[in-house]
């Protein structure tokens, strides 16, 4: 074990050792090495850190010639939301397309390869998998993110993927904690309140809670939710009864627990990450995940002091806050014992085998079944009907077809349209007639994400359809909507797999 600087009192290392904080550029800042000295135990990777595999590891080599057992932690869920990949989009398809497929042997192989490709890296904590059950269609944060409105799908498939992702040596990070898939409302944005009973809770949210745990996963992750039948008071990530009297006591884990980002206006609008992480830690949490949005020395010694004089002042036990860290020092153990996975038989392709998978690819009626609809051999014109990026997402992640069409058949012009302003039918028609003009004669591929969430896309739709009913209609969100268009593919993801998939049904191009 890397020894700590001397001048650094048990307290402040304890304080230091429970909070996972993000930077920013692609090599360790000066400070960030300085607090790895000091006790800083993790480190938080996101997009911005990222360039290549290459540049990756030397990061990873750079944190650990400081401290040899830091746990370096990423969102890498696949899918939509990937930050290996965030400049081209992801290999792997996502939750909703492996729960579409419903083959547990393969979710825990994507989620092997993908662990084996992060701990190749240096990485060795993934903030995955989402366990939540998306029962609420309208939900604008999980989605996709999810296995899907299935409990017991959502539950094997979560614990597939907590044992693939671990066998790789990769600590999973079970997600969010007791369940964000009944809300209509992203906790990046505001605190969401799930009014169920404590036995809807029981029977469905905390269901793949109890498969991660029996699967042995190694974190879980709280989430920002304000869940009156548990705690009408405080939000999960903030309840004691949450964390320590349901997720410890009553369903028996011992492993490690994260905060969601603390930064996100759940908390930081309602308490402020220095009392939001007191209070968190005060809990049951065990780890303060901050460096989403706040990537910066001021930022950890903000948090770093208020725990220390949150037990200074017999706010927080000083027990609680050993506690915590010895659970995230377990962790390191773990990860460090864990070694390396073997090279892998089946790489990367088996990402695109399961995009191929989970297609849903519906003929409108008198074209016959989608193996009689005649492929596309001339370029078209793709129509991006592109809604407002989820924060966990970001905008700076490809989505699409256009760009696999482009390779396929050269040519290929593409367009993106929004909601605009206005009322949400006339922003749609404005949409779709922009995309008539601009498309001319070429055949249209209109791309859709969460059209059933969207009453400006599906106007859009409609006044493209209404045009141009040849139209190939891919939906690349939750597939709520009923099948239009021609042809009508449902991804059940935007990951760059799942565009490569549904433009080898589009031109034919049989798989390779």
């Amino acid at each position: 074990m890397t020894t700590l600087a001397s001048g650094t009192d048990t307290l402040t290392r304890d304080a230091l050792t429970v909070l996972q904080p993000g930077f920013t550029g692609t090599t360790a800042p000066d400070w960030l090495l300085r607090r790895l000295g000091e006790g800083l135990a993790s480190v938080g990777l996101f997009g911005r850190n990222i360039a290549s595999p290459g540049q990756l590891s030397a990061l990873t080599d750079q944190l650990r010639a400081e401290r040899d057992d830091v746990l370096v932690a990423i969102d890498e869920e696949g899918g939509d939301v990937t930050r290996l990949e965030v400049r081209s989009g992801s290999s792997f398809p996502g939750n909703h397309a492996l729960g579409a497929v419903d083959d547990v042997e393969l979710t825990h192989q994507v989620a092997h390869e993908l662990g084996r490709r992060l701990a190749s890296c240096g990485v060795n904590l993934n903030w995955a998998p989402s366990a939540d059950v998306n029962s609420d269609p309208r939900n604008p944060v999980i989605g996709v993110r999810s296995f899907g409105a299935d409990t017991e799908l959502a539950a094997r498939h979560t614990a597939a993927y907590v044992t693939g992702l671990q066998s790789a040596g990769v600590a999973a990070c079970t997600k969010h904690f007791p369940g964000h898939g009944d809300t209509a409302v992203d906790s990046h944005h505001a605190l969401p309140r799930i009014d169920v009973s404590a036995d809807v809770l029981a029977e469905r949210e905390l269901a793949p809670f109890r498969a991660a745990i029996a699967a042995g996963t190694r974190a879980v992750m709280s989430a920002h939710i304000l869940v009156p039948a548990l705690d009408p008071d405080r939000p999960a990530t903030l309840s004691r009864r949450i964390l320590t009297g349901l997720l410890r006591d009553e369903l028996g884990y011992d492993g490690l627990i994260v905060t969601d980002g603390m930064e996100m206006r759940a908390i930081a609008g309602t308490y402020g990450i220095e009392r939001g992480s007191v209070l968190a830690i005060a809990a049951g949490a065990d780890a303060i995940c901050v460096g989403g949005g706040l990537a910066d020395d001021a930022t950890v010694l903000r948090l770093r002091d208020a725990l220390v004089a949150a037990v200074r002042a017999g706010e927080l036990p000083e027990e609680r806050l050993a506690e915590a860290a010895d659970r995230v020092r377990a962790l390191a153990r773990w990860a460090g014992a864990a070694g390396s996975p073997a090279e892998s038989t089946q790489g990367t392709e088996i990402g695109l085998h399961a995009a191929r998978r989970a297609l849903t690819v519906t003929a409108a009626p008198g074209l016959g079944s989608p193996g009689t609809f005649e492929p596309l051999t001339e370029p078209p014109y793709v129509a991006a009907l592109t809604p407002v990026a989820n924060i966990a997402v970001g905008d700076e992640t490809p989505w699409g077809v256009a760009a696999e069409l482009i390779h396929l058949l050269p040519g290929t012009v593409t367009g993106s349209f929004s909601a605009g302003d206005g009322p949400e039918n006339e922003a749609g028609e404005n949409a779709g007639r922009a995309a008539l003009q601009a498309a001319g004669p070429r055949r249209i591929v209109a791309v859709v994400r969460d059209e059933h969430r969207h009453p400006w896309m599906a106007s859009a739709l409609d006044a493209l359809l209404a045009a141009r009913p040849d139209t190939i209609v891919v939906e690349m969100g939750v597939p709520q909507a009923a099948p239009r268009g021609a042809l009508h593919i449902a991804t059940h993801g935007a990951a760059r797999v799942c565009g490569r998939a549904a433009a080898e049904v589009i031109t034919g191009v049989p798989g390779l």
